[in-house]
């Protein structure tokens, strides 16, 4: 879908999130702030949900849900079923999807994490249009899909088959550069968010869709998009959208969901990547950025790579190099979460599991892992983890008093080898 003309002929440009809004209304024009009711090509919702949505329809009358081809059922926040009310929901969630007769059930161990397996899979493309339980759906915008979080509302969602959504405005950050040898996507989306949080870019980011583009994409892989996308959800962004497939996702049945050159951006910035040195977020939100020098030798028990926020196979491979012939420090709990079933495989064929078996670290089943509010490998009282997931509030590990640092996966192996907060950079130069 090109922009399009309006009734009286005049040439209307859109931003990628209009077109995808657009076709999801069967409209040729919608503009930001209009409110409309998009419908969704998929609908995912994750194990948390699943059995409120079915007690709160029911008990408003609804015996079956609008379109349940559409819906996308995942087990990944408690894969391993850790407690007797585990197996129950279990259980539960697979009657349900029986009932509801759902187009596709991804049980424990059949998918993994529901904010990346479906991108590995192809049921997620370019130009797509979604509604999701979760925020972190946004990770979608790395193949050039626009996932809206809709929270307890999906419930509306399956009962109707839409959700009245507002129009986001979209702001175009444009990169620039490369980045240079132990400097990581998630190190720029913690700047990027730090400045949303602080007022230094002097834009608004509050329900806007945040747009990558620029020459500095063009180096930026599927596993590094999704780890820059991850990295500013939490800011409050409505979503983030890269303005181009990553290399080798096939576009050619996709719809045009590429933003006209003269869009009608609300603001637009620049960002130079090679500018960018490792960094840490403090515990208590990704958005408190904190060079990673200035925190070097902090003490670290519990370490975590995987989760939506890199839990792709790229990111193994960064860290198992650094690892590799290596062992973590004494003291130091050490957990690797593939990020689906697939990753899992390949990084046993390819001998990446052997790698962190070797060095001490402990897999987990693919899926959310300790981010989950420690229902897996949980951080005790007083401890301090170091990880890459999404986000690092209060509490998310287990215990309230724990604190979490978030770096990239690099980062976490290179603290974890430590056993305190340590730069990745002499080791990848060992």
């Amino acid at each position: 879908m090109s922009s399009l003309a309006s009734p009286a002929g005049r040439r209307v440009p859109m931003t990628a999130t209009q077109k995808i809004l657009a076709r999801a209304c069967g409209r040729e024009h919608v503009a930001p702030g209009e409110v409309i009711y998009p419908k969704p090509e998929l609908v995912i919702i994750h194990d948390g949900f699943v059995e409120t949505a079915y007690k709160d329809l029911h008990a408003l009358g609804y015996g079956q849900i609008i379109a349940p081809e559409k819906v996308v059922f995942v087990t990944d926040h408690e894969v391993a079923y850790g407690s007797q009310r585990a197996v129950e929901r279990g259980r539960n969630i697979r009657a349900i999807a029986k009932a509801w007769q759902i187009g596709q059930l991804f049980d424990a161990g059949r998918g993994g994490h529901g904010h990346l397996f479906p991108m590995e899979a192809g049921l997620v493309r370019p130009g797509m249009f979604l509604f999701c339980y979760d925020m972190h759906c946004t990770n979608f915008g790395a193949v050039g899909a626009l996932a809206m979080a809709a929270g307890t509302e999906v419930t509306s969602v399956l009962a109707t088959g839409s959700l009245w959504t507002s129009v986001p405005h979209t702001l175009r950050i444009d990169l620039t550069g490369q980045l240079r040898p132990g400097a990581h996507p998630r190190d720029v989306g913690f700047l990027l968010a730090q400045g949303f949080g602080d007022g230094r870019w002097g834009v608004q980011h509050d329900y806007r869709v945040v747009e990558f583009g620029g020459p500095g994409t063009d180096a930026l892989d599927l596993a590094a998009r999704v780890a820059l996308c991850n990295s500013i959800t939490e800011m409050g962004v409505a979503n983030v959208l890269f303005a181009s497939p990553p290399p080798g996702i096939d576009t050619r049945s996709a719809p045009d969901f590429i933003s006209d050159a003269d869009a009608p951006y609300e603001a637009r910035m620049s960002f130079d990547l090679s500018s960018v040195e490792p960094q840490v977020a403090l515990p208590g939100g990704p958005d408190r950025a904190e060079a990673l020098g200035r925190v070097l030798g902090r003490r670290v028990d519990h370490a975590t790579i995987g989760a939506c926020g890199s839990g792709m196979y790229e990111d193994f491979a960064d860290a198992a190099r650094l690892m590799r012939g290596r062992r973590i420090a004494d003291g130091v709990r050490m957990f690797v979460v593939p990020g689906t079933a697939a990753t899992a495989r390949r990084m046993a064929d390819e001998g990446l599991t052997q790698i962190f078996i070797d060095a001490g670290a402990m897999l987990l089943p693919p899926g959310c892992g300790p981010c989950a509010g420690g229902m897996m490998a949980p951080l005790g009282p007083g401890e301090v983890s170091i990880a890459t997931a999404a986000t690092n509030h209060a509490g998310r590990f287990g215990a309230h008093d724990g604190e979490v640092y978030l770096g990239s996966p690099i980062t976490v192996a290179a603290s974890a080898l430590a056993g305190c907060l340590a730069d990745p950079r002499p080791l990848m130069n060992a």
